[in-house]
Parts: structure tokens; C-alpha cells; sequence
């Protein structure tokens, strides 16, 4: 099983190698690219303790958090969260079900507090379990302890890289608050974006805005040392070691160093240019992983039904993506890849079959306790808004009045109804999927083939 392979070796002169690399190494090239020195550590933070950046700073710190006159890495997350009892009672069960957790609570004397927290004799916090390494979005992974700072201003001064770890919707107003911590800065950090999803703006013309965008225009840092992280993976699969992959797209200035100082035997990190379209996709793909839990849910798990949605909502992955991009055959993979892994496990799939079964409602809101923001829920809203506008109208094939963009997806129109406005109930799904007069999907593709489809402008291009 490629997660039992052992990522790491201690070698008889005490440094860590990864399949034979040096790890020191790889950290003092990085380093020498910033101009670090000797006694300067390299400092990371990752702002948003969810699970792919609570993950993410795990990797690092188990990596290069030996060295640690040379490296260094905190989490940021809010202060006050407290953690319910049942989830308490979880995570007592958790830690009694593993020895070397266990053990090592012990000897960090932090095992008395859950015990007490099971009983209901005190309270904890996402702050305070994280320290232990207990992700309150994944409390069955337990990751390595961290370093956790809930001032904002103490975790980002100094930092030469930060990541964020946040949802889209709340990235520009973290970042806003960050800014006016580097009024005074005189080198410029680098920025890892782990957030998958978009806002739209209508002015002056429809376009996508970014969470890179975002950080862009939140603290004015060069768009070149903004980068982002995405891939087909799940978190906690990916701490357990089990074999992933990842791109991390921007600049080639400070892509490529990435790449190779973030990857790991298990975790291979590839590099490309196409920053703002990857980032677009990984937004995209959650839009119908909702849908594809609801039809799951809502038909027992049919193989078939899964199928026949899997193949209208590709066909409008494809469509959308001939508007996004220049070359979308070059996104075919990855898009495909990534919408592969979330509908099989990942939370906003989940979040369709929890609605679609009752067990959770609409009432509820986008951020539900032990998973964390549902982003895809505001990428439905988002997607909608741009592809309704009427200054991208298209032509469908033998029809002579043009339309919205927005009328060739019917799932997309499906789940805004289900999800923003509400005036449909989950079984909608179904009903879109059964539609008599609902065109063969290989049509949708067809008309964006046939079409001078690509609209740069929706990307922010000229």
C-alpha cells in the first residue's frame, strides 16, 4: 500500500533525507533565494487552521521543523471557538484509540484536559487542540503539534511566506487586516493560496475575481509572489502519507523553487504557469460535487444515476471552461482529476448527501461544525451571476436567438435553486437529470467547440 511507505529516514549523521535528498539542503537553497542568513530562520505562516492548511503547515513542520535555527512555522486561527461536547467525546475516543497519541499527551501533561472535556468538567477550544495537533475540522487525523498564534498581527509580521488556509469568502478581509501590518515591510513575502473559490464582479465588465486576486488587491504584494496550491487530494489521506500530487502555478520566479522545496516523496508537487485558470477550476469543481452527493443520496448510491449525472456535469465543466480559457484541453486532466477526488470524498459532496438525507438543512448556513466552509455553496451563487449575464450571450447550434451562457447548464440552474434561492427542493436534481428535452451532453460540447467561445475578459484579461 503506498501509504505504509516511510517517507523518511533518520541517517546515521542526524540529517533527514527524502529518497536520498538531503532536506537541509533543499531548505538552505531555499533560503539562500531569499537572502537569508545564517541566523535569520526561514518563517512560515499559514493564516486559517482548516483542514488543508492545518495539514499543509503539519507537512512542513514535520519535514523541516528539526532545523530549527533555520526554519520556522506557526498556524493562525481565530481565538474563542469552543468545541462542542459531542465532538469532545469524539475526540477522548480518538486519542484512547491510539497509543503513541495517547503517550505523547501524556508526556506534554495535556491528557487531563480531554479527559475532563469528556466528562463535561471544562471547555476546550480549536486554538488549545491544535496545539496538540487535533484539526477541529478532521479530529479522526490527529496531525504532529504546532505552533498556534490567534493575533493576526504577531503570526504575519515577519513572515517570508504566508499561506492561506482560508475560505475564498473570507480571504479579502483577513488579508485587509494583514496589510496594514506590512506598512513597514521591507522585503516582500511570498504568498501560497490553498483556497478554492470565486467572487464575480459585473464591473466594468463580468469577471471572476480570485482568492490570488484577492490577497493581490487586499495588500497590493506583486502578483508574482502570488502563487497557488491545488490538486486532486484529500487532506487527511494526504498526512497519512498516501500518494498525491499537486501544482503549485504562478510566476516561474518563485514556482519552480516551490515545487521543489514543497515536495515530498508522497506528496509530488508540479509547477505551471497558468495561475488564474487552474485556481478558477478548483472553485468549479465543488459547484457540482454538491450535486453529485444529492444524486447519490437521493438514489441509493445508483452507479448508474452517478454516472448519468457525472456525465452532464462534465460536459458543462467543459463548456465553462472553453469561455475561461484559451486552451481548455489543457485543463481536461487536471479539472477531471480533481472533480474525480472530490466526488468521491471530499466535504462539499458530502454536504449534498447531508441535505438530500434531511440530516442537515439550508438553514444551517455554508460553514457546518467538524467540516469546515462549504465553498462550493458560494460558487454556485457566483458561477450563476456571471454566466447569467446577457453580454456573453451565445448562439446554441440550429437555434437563431442567442442566450445566456447560463441556459446551456441546466445542473448550474438546478443547484442555484436548491441552494441560493431556494424555490426547489433536493429531488430537483433528479428531475434535471431526467428531463426529456434536456439536450445529449456531447451537444453542450459541441457548441463550445464549434463557437469563437473564449472571453478573456471574464478572467480579468484584457
Amino acid at each position: 500500500m503506498v501509504g505504509s511507505i516511510e517517507a523518511k529516514s533518520l541517517q546515521s549523521n542526524g540529517s533527514v533525507h527524502h529518497n536520498g535528498l538531503n532536506l537541509e539542503e533543499k531548505l538552505d537553497e531555499f533560503r539562500r533565494l531569499l537572502g537569508k542568513s545564517d541566523k535569520d530562520p526561514l518563517r512560515i505562516v499559514s493564516v486559517g487552521a482548516g483542514a488543508w492548511g492545518s495539514v499543509f503547515a503539519a507537512l512542513l513542520q514535520e519535514s523541516y521543523g528539526c532545523f530549527r535555527d533555520k526554519f520556522q512555522i506557526r498556524i493562525w486561527r481565530r481565538a474563542g471557538r469552543a468545541v462542542d461536547r459531542a465532538t469532545a467525546e469524539h475526540l477522548f475516543e480518538v486519542i484512547n484509540s491510539r497509543e503513541d497519541i495517547l503517550r505523547r499527551l501524556i508526556r506534554r501533561c495535556a491528557y487531563l484536559k480531554y479527559v475532563e472535556a469528556r466528562l463535561g468538567d471544562r471547555t476546550l477550544y480549536a486554538d488549545e487542540i491544535l496545539k496538540d495537533g487535533f484539526c477541529l475540522n478532521m479530529v479522526d487525523t490527529p496531525l504532529c503539534p504546532l505552533k498556534v498564534v490567534t493575533n493576526l498581527q504577531e503570526a504575519v509580521w515577519d513572515a517570508d511566506i504566508v499561506v492561506n488556509g482560508l475560505p475564498s469568502t473570507e480571504t479579502r478581509e483577513v488579508f485587509e487586516e494583514i496589510s496594514k501590518y506590512w506598512k513597514e515591510r521591507i522585503t516582500v513575502p511570498i504568498i501560497i493560496s490553498l483556497s478554492k473559490g470565486i467572487e464575480t464582479s459585473l464591473e466594468p465588465v463580468p469577471h471572476i475575481i480570485t482568492p490570488t486576486k484577492m490577497i493581490h488587491q487586499a495588500t497590493g504584494v506583486p502578483i508574482e509572489n502570488v502563487l497557488y496550491l491545488g490538486g486532486p487530494n484529500i487532506a487527511a489521506e494526504i498526512y497519512n502519507k498516501e500518494y498525491a500530487n499537486a501544482r503549485i502555478c504562478g510566476a516561474e520566479k518563485w514556482r519552480k523553487p516551490l515545487a521543489k522545496f514543497l515536495r515530498q516523496p508522497h506528496f509530488i508537487v508540479w509547477d505551471n504557469s497558468d495561475l488564474v485558470t487552474h485556481e478558477v477550476m478548483g472553485g468549479l469543481k465543488n459547484v457540482y460535487a454538491i450535486g453529485a452527493g444529492m444524486v447519490a443520496a437521493l438514489t441509493k448510491e445508483s452507479a448508474t444515476s452517478k454516472s448519468v449525472y457525472f456525465a452532464h456535469c462534465t460536459s458543462e465543466m467543459i463548456f465553462i471552461t472553453h469561455l475561461l480559457a484559451q486552451e481548455p484541453e489543457k485543463l481536461a486532466g487536471p479539472l477531471l482529476a480533481d472533480t474525480y477526488v472530490t466526488l468521491l470524498k471530499g466535504r462539499n459532496a458530502w454536504y449534498g448527501q447531508m441535505l438530500a438525507k434531511g440530516e442537515i438543512n439550508r438553514d444551517m448556513g455554508d460553514s457546518i461544525s467538524g467540516k469546515g466552509m462549504i465553498q462550493g455553496v458560494s460558487a454556485v451563487g457566483a458561477f450563476y451571476q456571471l454566466l447569467s449575464q446577457s453580454s456573453l450571450s451565445i448562439l446554441p447550434l440550429e437555434e437563431k436567438k442567442p442566450i445566456a451562457p447560463v441556459e446551456s447548464c441546466p445542473i448550474l440552474k438546478t443547484l442555484y435553486k436548491i441552494l441560493i434561492t431556494r424555490e426547489q427542493s433536493t429531488q430537483a436534481i433528479l428531475q434535471a437529470l431526467r428531463d426529456e428535452t434536456l439536450n445529449d451532453p456531447r451537444d453542450r460540447i459541441e457548441i463550445a467547440q464549434s463557437h469563437a467561445f473564449y472571453r478573456p475578459s471574464l478572467l480579468g484579461q484584457p
